[in-house]
């Protein structure tokens, strides 16, 4: 005989559920942004804002949005790569994207312009890795809104899950009206307004889980 559900036994077959989730990867944040939490103090990541390019069960791939870069500068990275025209007629933000790969770039933008071999994240944002965008870049096309990234962050199998239940980042749903976070020059604030559209104080912020 099948013994009564009790609220207690309820909570914990609930806690196993959401427990082996975490374990097995999910849920998915492709197309969320991660906000580094006061645990990653002193790291690479420390105050970082990143966007999920990709996030299964076998790891996750994410460009850092606030880490902008002095140098190279677009026109430097054309000459090296040999793209033309040169000075370009416009240009495009150089980042670092993460502490993987620092010599692959990759190319953040709206998906107004998309190009053969993009990877659609989501509604609004691409991800292009080919020197086409760079060139409609150059001649003063391409997509309306977007960074190079230089490197990324990566995650191994189920390694940001485990980070998150750490209590080391904090993630946000993106929608189309929140494309300034992703693409505008005001890095400076980029963590205080990622922490803002969750409604969290940075100031009451502890690097402790399960305390505020």
């Amino acid at each position: 005989m099948a013994r009564k559900s009790t609220p207690a036994a309820t909570e914990a077959k609930e806690g196993e559920a959401k427990a082996g989730e975490a374990e097995a990867g999910g849920p998915w944040l492709t197309g969320q942004v991660l906000i580094a939490m006061p645990a990653l103090a002193g790291s690479v990541f420390a105050r970082s804002v990143i966007y999920l390019c990709a996030h299964t069960p076998d790891g996750a791939m994410g460009l850092i949005l606030n880490q902008p870069l002095a140098s190279p500068s677009f026109e430097d990275l054309l000459q090296t790569l040999a793209v033309e025209p040169r000075p370009p007629a416009r240009s495009i933000r150089l980042h670092s994207g993460g502490p993987v790969e620092n010599g692959r770039g990759f190319v953040l933008h709206s998906r107004d312009w998309t190009g053969e071999g993009s990877l659609l994240v989501d509604d609004h944002v691409a991800l292009t890795a080919s020197l086409d965008v760079l060139k409609a870049i150059a001649e003063g096309g391409g997509p309306e809104q977007g960074l190079l990234a230089l490197g990324y962050s990566g995650w191994g199998p189920g390694q940001l899950d485990r980070e998150i239940q750490e209590n080391s980042w904090l993630s946000i749903p993106m929608a189309g009206d929140d494309l300034p976070l992703l693409f505008d020059s005001d890095h400076e604030s980029k963590w205080r307004r990622a922490m803002a559209r969750l409604g969290v104080d940075p100031m009451l912020l502890s690097g402790v889980a399960g305390r505020a």
